[in-house]
């Protein structure tokens, strides 16, 4: 990256902190989405509505909103928690919320709702023929699951997965408003003090388009390796 009057250096720690960031809450995301379709598709009232409730919850508030209440509404929370704990019972204990661990939650727990519904649709889409031989031949509920409906719901899923996250890459840029100091902050801070705008979040943009041109050219790739063998209708 250019030196761009100094500010060159710190972004481009803060794009590996980008990237770090945006590949953690997509694991959290992944893992979220299972347990929220499992849950969903389960027999269980309970869990069922515990999903929905999740799902609704997280898909109808803004993420901005969501990562202000998360960050400053949590780190309140937790205050007033050792407040209470110390006049009450003597306990003295205080925990900072960290920006970098607050983002990955945050941006988990959103996209972790829109992939429970991705995951949902695509085990809908297993057929049904697929487990019924499955449990023929004696597979447990727990081989079913691992050895044929998530392959088979794999492929149905990627599309889904990949346009989540390509959103969550550039939702990433919304941790500098919590003073996470990714690029986006960096090139803000620059910005101010050189009164040049274009000079640093051009890059910055750069920097995001080269990682979703990349991003789509592996989702293009995973597509391809996932339906080989795959009849598709004219």
């Amino acid at each position: 990256m250019l030196d761009l009057k100094g500010y060159g250096p710190s972004l481009l720690e803060g794009a590996f902190v980008t990237i770090e960031l945006a590949l953690l809450s997509l694991l959290l995301a992944l893992t979220l989405g299972l347990l929220g379709a499992s849950a969903k598709l389960s027999g269980n009232p309970v869990l069922r509505g515990l999903a929905a409730t999740y799902t609704t919850l997280v898909r109808g508030v803004p993420d901005l909103v969501m990562m202000l209440l998360f960050y400053y509404g949590g780190q309140v929370t937790v205050n007033m928690l050792s407040d209470y704990l110390y006049y009450q019972y003597g306990i003295d204990f205080f925990f900072q919320f960290d920006p970098f661990i607050s983002g990955v939650t945050t941006i988990g727990l959103i996209f972790g709702a829109y992939m429970t519904e991705t995951f949902r649709g695509a085990f809908l889409a297993v057929e049904t023929g697929q487990i019924e031989a499955a449990r023929a031949y004696g597979f447990t509920r727990w081989h079913t699951f691992r050895r044929v409906m998530v392959p088979q719901m794999l492929r149905h899923a990627l599309p889904g997965i990949g346009n989540n996250w390509q959103v969550l890459l550039k939702t990433t840029a919304l941790v500098s408003i919590i003073g996470l100091t990714d690029m986006v902050r960096v090139a803000e801070q620059a910005a101010k003090a050189e009164r040049m705008p274009f000079h640093f979040f051009i890059p910055v943009a750069a920097v995001y388009l080269t990682l979703t041109a990349c991003s789509e050219l592996l989702i293009h790739w995973l597509n391809k390796r996932a339906n080989v063998g795959v009849t598709r209708e004219s």
